[in-house]
């Protein structure tokens, strides 16, 4: 369970590899997301989900703001103690990681449990939202300390706790959620807003899937630190580290990534503040708006984010792997990095948001039973969300590698001021209503993205190659774009079945967009063995004589 970095290829091979197990973990803990969320928004309406999702929003940000950011800072100081042989003072990191989560985690759930009538009512104008966020406030307690043995795994190049324990939490979440939201909207359905207790009966299972997920994660710890307890007590050359040093640097690396995060995620909040502020000024009452939300972050942002989840585990595994080189002064293999993960996450998340596009309709059809044009239209729009939320995520995460944080706090900062102002105009003055909502999380990404390009050229004189990143996977997703619609279409025409014809075009057009990716020569002979399981498909290429 103690993986050390590969020495191939400039050792891209292993962390790209660790961070595909995380990538795996993570689109199948989005899948189990996006299918839950089936049942459970058939349950509540667009109301009640609208009241989860503000709830949701709320516990995000608290979350970010006390505990979030623990796995990925206990990463960054492990590996970098690991890399220099200070093994007794991973041991402290490790501990003083805990004191601070049950510290911080404690007081954020308290928090929103005795604020959350008037952070819902005064901020989001959704009091009936309170509920569902009391009940799911207690888990930033238990996330605050899941989150450092996490981080304790991670920074020893290890992806496979994590997860493990994601895809449990997640399994756990879904049978509860599902479970909880259909009694809650039964038992108190003579109550003036039973949609409120539904949404509270769905938090409720963010909650018990964060419990399970710490119960695996302690066991393991416990299992892995008593067959490892020879190597983990031995000695080391250098002065051990204080307790305040521990603590300096473990605030140090925590503050300026909790700003970055909370400012990035920050984005999502201010989008359904301003909304039920502004269009409750405009007439429309609280159901009406929480619905329109429902719609935004219950089906447009469930869905776009499920990509997302891929460059986020791939920047994680990023972090650590970067440490490592910058600690050898190996400033080559930082690059090759940089430039490997930046490329695969693109191979990915450019022909998704194509699909994503031209799929809008029937997916949401198929997965929501809702045909509506808004619905599909909102997708549409906002499908290149998906490119540059994923292209923001790694490079935030590059930035945080090379210890320049400060830079991504800054970016998002700005991007947030442009994108307040952008949602304001449209939503105020230009009244496009819930259309802006999908427009502002565009540009904001968008605006990350280039700011993040301009800073990381500068610090590493680093410039991405973009004819095979970018150029061709876009064209390579276009014309997989139009097999998949002509596909999608023809059949329709044929069986007048939406699942059938999506049953057929989908893997058709992965199958056009991956021959495509070898015929325009977009993956090279020497980057395939360091891209996960790309040995196996050059060996498939070169028997059918495609490399």
């Amino acid at each position: 369970m103690d993986n050390q970095p590969s020495n191939r290829a400039g050792g891209s091979g292993n962390f790209l590899v660790q961070g595909s197990i995380l990538a795996v973990a993570g689109i199948i803990v989005r899948f189990i997301g996006l299918l839950y969320k089936i049942p459970i928004t058939r349950a509540l309406g667009d109301d009640g989900i609208g009241y989860f999702n503000t709830a949701h929003e709320i516990y995000n940000v608290g979350l970010i703001l006390s505990s979030y950011s623990l796995p990925l800072a206990m990463s960054k100081l492990i590996a970098a103690r690991r890399v220099k042989k200070r093994y007794r003072d991973v041991n402290r990191v490790f501990f003083s990681g805990l004191i601070f989560g049950i510290l911080v985690g404690g007081i954020m759930t308290l928090l929103l449990l005795l604020e959350a009538d008037w952070i819902t009512t005064s901020i989001f104008n959704s009091p009936s939202s309170a509920l569902p966020l009391k009940v799911m406030a207690p888990t930033i307690f238990v996330f605050s300390v899941m989150g450092v043995i996490r981080g304790y795994f991670q920074g020893r190049g290890n992806m496979i706790p994590t997860s493990v324990s994601q895809i449990i939490e997640q399994m756990v979440n879904a049978i509860v959620s599902i479970t909880a939201s259909y009694l809650f909207m039964s038992w108190f359905a003579q109550k003036e807003n039973p949609a409120s207790y539904g949404a509270a009966g769905a938090t409720l299972g963010t909650l018990f899937g964060a419990i399970a997920a710490f119960l695996f994660l302690t066991a393991t710890m416990l299992i892995y630190r008593k067959g490892n307890a020879s190597r983990l007590g031995r000695r080391q050359k250098a002065p051990e580290e204080t307790w305040g040093q521990i603590y300096t640097a473990l605030i140090l690396t925590l503050t300026p990534i909790i700003l970055s995060q909370f400012v990035y995620q920050l984005s999502g909040t201010v989008d359904n503040s301003l909304f039920g502020l502004i269009m409750g000024g405009k007439g429309l009452d609280e159901k009406e708006r929480l619905s329109l939300l429902g719609i935004y972050s219950g089906k447009y942002r469930l869905l776009s984010n499920v990509p997302v989840a891929i460059a986020s585990s791939l920047g994680t595994s990023m972090i650590p792997s970067i440490v490592n080189s910058r600690a050898r002064k190996q400033f080559g293999e930082v690059k090759s990095k940089i430039r490997l993960t930046i490329k695969f996450n693109m191979l990915i998340a450019i022909p998704c948001a194509v699909g994503m596009g031209v799929l809008a309709g029937p997916v949401m059809q198929l997965l929501f039973r809702d045909s509506r044009v808004l619905t599909a239209t909102l997708m549409q729009i906002g499908a290149p969300a998906v490119i540059f939320f994923s292209l923001s995520t790694v490079t935030n995460s590059v930035l945080q590698g090379i210890d320049l944080m400060k830079k991504s706090v800054t970016h998002s900062a700005i991007s947030l001021a442009i994108h307040a102002v952008l949602v304001y105009v449209m939503l105020e003055y230009l009244e496009w209503g819930v259309y802006g909502l999908v427009i502002g999380n565009v540009t904001f990404a968008l605006v990350v993205c280039i700011l993040n390009w301009i800073s990381i050229g500068r610090a590493l004189r680093y410039r991405q190659e973009v004819k095979t990143t970018f150029l061709l996977p876009l064209l390579a997703s276009l014309i997989m774009g139009i097999v998949t619609l002509a596909s999608y279409t023809l059949m329709h025409l044929v069986t007048h079945s939406n699942l059938v014809s999506l049953a057929v075009s989908v893997p058709l057009s992965m199958a056009v967009y991956g021959l495509l990716i070898i015929l325009f020569q977009v993956v090279t002979v020497e980057e395939l063995p360091d891209m996960p399981f790309g040995m196996r498909i050059l060996r498939l290429c070169q028997k059918v004589g495609l490399m």
